[in-house]
């Protein structure tokens, strides 16, 4: 079976003998709505279509199950696997100093104080407005009572207290404040996303940069075996035994070489200036050391990839958190023609002179509920409504998504570690052989037996050998950073997974002893 499909089938099912379901999944909590929202049921359809393919085939040993994000579980330093300390340095200079990952924390951080914002609609509201007026009525003025051409004039000292409080009937409130928890849950999924992002993208640039030193110094070394080539037809030439094309070709071959390398030295300054932004550090002082040739070999890598590894991605976690956020706002949508029920008081002490205004007789107060009964908005509650639909199934196409896109950039990264093994190894028999040939054409060369083009010839499929085997080394070890970061960071199945919660149900007796409608209002 292909890798990829034995991803999917451990994302979807998983062998009978499994515990029971560690929480609801975001298909299970939208299943009230579908039956309104044809595109919400149309996507479940298809997912649920893709488990039958595979209950065919394995139904004596498969089920579904759902998944949770386990994106808090710790990973360790990743980068350690590579044993580079230069590395282990800059990943921990960009953790501490990147802006992406400050940018992260900062809207993370705004997302917990909307949160907090949210919770705050579960207590009442108290204002205390005091208030000095000085006023003056007209004694022309049309009124019930005529005033006679008398004019009222004079302070007004006014001290209220405005209590209001809405209640939670329909869960509006707690709604609200569920989304705003799972905005913020989702915020911070991100700030591991782009955590994990930085330092795979640090990562990256490193090896690609290493990788250019190992080519760098390859090509220094076939400079000088050029610089040999040429010294030798120009005394072949003062001897009369070689022409003035054969010398012209060894100049004209060693300073295409040389441009070579300029070139590769402009490529590895860009790299360094890359990592230099990623370590929020100014270009112009920012170096790392060159090396000579090192031969760049990537850890050892799994030739599969257990499922569960994947529910690691912050990027699902934040899709997922998404998702509930939206059907909780959907769910609010749908009460938004509901009536309301507030209570409101209001006592104050009011008096034409400071002197008096604490004193008996000065008080008045006003208190009872207000009911809201909504009766027409022109369409704008079943508008506002459509549009969270629209909301929620966006969000849901995006979960499902991002899911897929997991596995594909896992089965991706696999298959090109495989064949960019199987590569390598034929690189180095090529490069071994063009050796060889370069060798055997260069001795045919010096003693007149063989002509300069041919050793010429030979020189390039050498340095050229020799270039695509660093540069396979450094995509080799590229790809393998980018599988750490397509499984959310480090494959080692042994970390610790959250535990799994156990759902006991409650006997008659404790469902009988639940608290009444009123203490679970005021005890959010």
């Amino acid at each position: 079976m292909p890798v990829i499909a034995k991803f999917v089938l451990l994302s979807i099912v998983e062998k009978k003998s499994t515990s029971r379901l560690e929480r609801t999944s975001p298909l299970e909590k939208i299943s009230p709505i579908t039956h309104r929202h044809p595109m919400i049921r149309h996507l479940i359809t298809t997912l649920l279509a893709a488990v039958t393919l595979f209950s065919q085939a394995h139904a004596e040993e498969i089920k579904l199950r759902a998944t949770m994000p386990s994106d808090n579980t710790p990973r360790g330093d990743w980068w350690s696997l590579y044993q580079d300390k230069t590395l282990s340095g800059l990943m921990q200079s960009a953790a501490k100093a990147n802006n992406d990952i400050k940018v992260a924390a900062l809207r993370f951080e705004q997302a917990r104080a909307l949160a907090k914002l949210a919770r705050s609609a579960f207590f009442p509201s108290v204002n205390l407005n005091p208030a000095i007026n000085n006023q003056s009525t007209s004694g022309n003025t049309i009124v019930p009572f005529d005033p006679g051409g008398r004019i009222f004039s004079g302070n007004t000292f006014n001290v209220p207290l405005d209590v209001s409080y809405e209640l939670d009937i329909w869960g509006r409130v707690r709604l609200g404040h569920t989304a705003a928890k799972e905005d913020a849950a989702a915020a911070a999924a991100l700030i591991y996303q782009v955590t994990l992002a930085v330092q795979a993208e640090v990562a990256q640039n490193y090896f690609g940069l290493r990788a250019l030193d190992a080519e760098i110094y390859q090509l220094q070394e076939a400079i000088k075996l050029l610089t040999e080539a040429e010294n030798i037809a120009t005394a072949k030439q003062k001897a009369g035994t070689a022409t003035d094309v054969e010398v012209a070709r060894a100049r004209g071959e060693t300073a295409a070489q040389q441009a070579a390398l300029v070139a590769l030295q402009s490529q590895r300054e860009q790299l360094q200036n890359a990592i230099a932004v990623l370590c929020a550090s100014k270009p112009s002082s920012f170096s790392i050391a060159t090396r000579g040739a090192t031969n760049l070999t990537p850890p050892s890598l799994p030739t599969a990839v257990p499922s569960d590894l994947l529910q690691r991605r912050p990027d699902i976690a934040a899709a997922e958190r998404a998702l509930n956020a939206s059907i909780a706002r959907l769910k609010i949508a749908e009460r938004a023609g509901y009536p309301s029920l507030s209570l409101g008081g209001n006592a104050a002490f009011t008096s034409g002179k400071l002197s008096t205004l604490f004193t008996s007789g000065s008080e008045n107060w006003i208190i009872g509920p207000v009911l809201n009964l909504p009766i027409f908005s022109g369409g704008k509650n079943a508008a506002n409504l459509a549009s969270q639909t629209a909301a929620t199934e966006i969000a849901l196409v995006q979960y499902q998504q991002t899911i897929l896109l997991s596995f594909a950039e896992v089965e991706n990264q696999l298959t090109a570690l495989k064949h960019l093994r199987d590569q390598l190894g034929y690189q180095v028999t090529a490069s071994q052989q063009a050796d060889q040939a370069r060798d055997a054409a260069k001795s045919r060369y010096t003693s007149g037996a063989g002509s300069y083009l041919e050793s010429l010839e030979a020189q390039r499929n050498s340095i050229q050998s020799q270039r695509l085997i660093q540069q396979t080394r450094g995509q080799e070890l590229i790809a393998s950073v980018t599988l750490v970061k397509a499984i959310g960071g480090g494959w080692n199945s042994k970390l610790p997974s959250p535990p799994t919660p156990q759902v006991v149900a409650k006997s008659p007796e404790e469902e009988s002893k639940k608290p009444g409608f009123f203490r679970r209002l005021f005890s959010r």
